[in-house]
Parts: structure tokens; C-alpha cells; sequence
């Protein structure tokens, strides 16, 4: 694995698990409730994706090691373009139900 490649995927990780602690104790209501709490995970999946993205230009082999990774940049381009259209159902939803199993393929992909 090259360094840009380790570069992006450590960005991933330490990014996913700083979601992890924005929303540590929330609920979805309370997230909801909390424009700063929202913008800052949101900006975080815009990052996430973005390396993403960035990995599939050098290595798109070990992205299939990713589950999702093209739902997951798309979900990049969304936010960044479609602020005015952002569900934050959905986003609740990539934070609770999708990002630890990232953050654990990440974890393995790193580990190898």
C-alpha cells in the first residue's frame, strides 16, 4: 500500500471515529436540535468520501474491500452540492447504522 493510499485511509478512520464522538450520548432528536453537531458530521462524511474518492484514482481494487464506498461518495457529492436537500434522517442513519462497520474495514484494510 502506497502512502497516499495509507494517508486517505487513516484520514477515514480517525475522521469516522470523530463522528463517533460528536454524536456520543445523542439521540437522534438531540441531533437533530444541534445545527453545529449536524454541520460538523456532515463536513466529516464530505471528508470521508473525499478520500474515498481519492483512493479509487490510484487503487480501485482495494476499495472493494469497502462495502458501500460508491454510495458513500455519492452520499460526498450530496452534502457538498445538495446542501439545500440534506436528510438528516439519512445522515443519523450513515452515522448509527453504517459507519462502525467503515470504521472496522478501514481498521482491517490498515492491519494487512
Amino acid at each position: 500500500m502506497n502512502d497516499k493510499i495509507k494517508k486517505n485511509l487513516t484520514d477515514i478512520l480517525l475522521t469516522a471515529e470523530e463522528i463517533q464522538g460528536f454524536v456520543s450520548g445523542m439521540d437522534f432528536e438531540q441531533y437533530q436540535n444541534n445545527p453545529v453537531t449536524r454541520r460538523a458530521v456532515e463536513r466529516d462524511f464530505e471528508i470521508i468520501g473525499e478520500a474515498l474518492n481519492r483512493i479509487k484514482h490510484i487503487d480501485i481494487e482495494l476499495l472493494e474491500n469497502i462495502s458501500e464506498y460508491q454510495r458513500i461518495i455519492s452520499f460526498r457529492n450530496i452534502l457538498i452540492h445538495g446542501y439545500d436537500i440534506v436528510d438528516e434522517t439519512i445522515v443519523w442513519q450513515a452515522v448509527t447504522n453504517h459507519l462502525p462497520a467503515l470504521i472496522e474495514e478501514v481498521k482491517t484494510i490498515l492491519n494487512n
